[in-house]
Formats: structure tokens, sequence, C-alpha cells
């Protein structure tokens, strides 16, 4: 099924915290605030309208959606949706590989180079 949550629970970022924390050696309060961090500089790069690539991982991309007219469903009037921003994921072709099992050591981070439309 689309959708389909396939783990058996949800990462937090207390579990990455707890990851950094094992795997580096730091401190947990050291850890906690790397991923801190990380997770700013991610936002405030973002909230810029910057794109994001992480090498083997994705891009996220900020792009704006026009105002509209839409329905709803469950009266059917019209109503309109204003004009708003979206964050949108792409993943790289090495992770869709990883997740499909299949071999991806011969891809590169050109394959990741995706031109996005900001009006999709």
């Amino acid at each position: 099924m689309a959708g389909q949550n396939l783990g058996k629970s949800t990462v937090t970022k207390a579990d990455i915290v707890e990851n950094v924390y094992q795997k580096i050696g730091f401190s947990k309060k050291e850890a906690s605030e790397l991923v801190e961090l990380v997770f700013d500089s991610l936002k405030d790069v973002l909230q810029n309208g910057e794109k994001v690539k992480i090498s083997g991982f994705g891009n996220f991309v900020v792009r704006g959606k026009n105002e509209r007219i839409g329905r709803n469903p469950q009266t059917g009037e019209q109503i309109k949706i204003s004009a708003r921003r979206v964050l949108t994921f792409r993943p790289s072709q090495v992770l869709k590989a990883m997740l499909n099992g299949e071999e991806y050591a011969h891809l590169t981070d050109e394959d990741d180079d995706d031109d996005y439309d900001d009006n999709e």
C-alpha cells in the first residue's frame, strides 16, 4: 500500500541523539546540542528559501504554491486556498536504491541534481 509505514516504530530526535552519543562518544548533552545545531541550520537555510542537498540522502526544496480554488469535500462548497510555501523532499538515487535493496555503488552525486519547478 502506498504510504504504508513498513517499520515497526518511528525514529525520534531523541533516538538520533542516542545514536550520536553511542557512535561518536560525546556526552549526551553534547550529542543533543550537535543534533539541535544540525536541525537548526537546516531550518534556517530552508526558511531563507534555499535548497538543502545532502549527498547520498536527498534534496529538501522550498517551493511556492499559487493561490487556487478548492472544494470542501463534505459540502462541495468552493473555497479559496491561499498561496503558500511548501517543503518537498526528493530522495537521492543512492537512498532509493538502498531502500529497494539494489546496488548503489555505481551511483554518483550528479544523479541527484534534479531541476525543480517552483510552480508545480
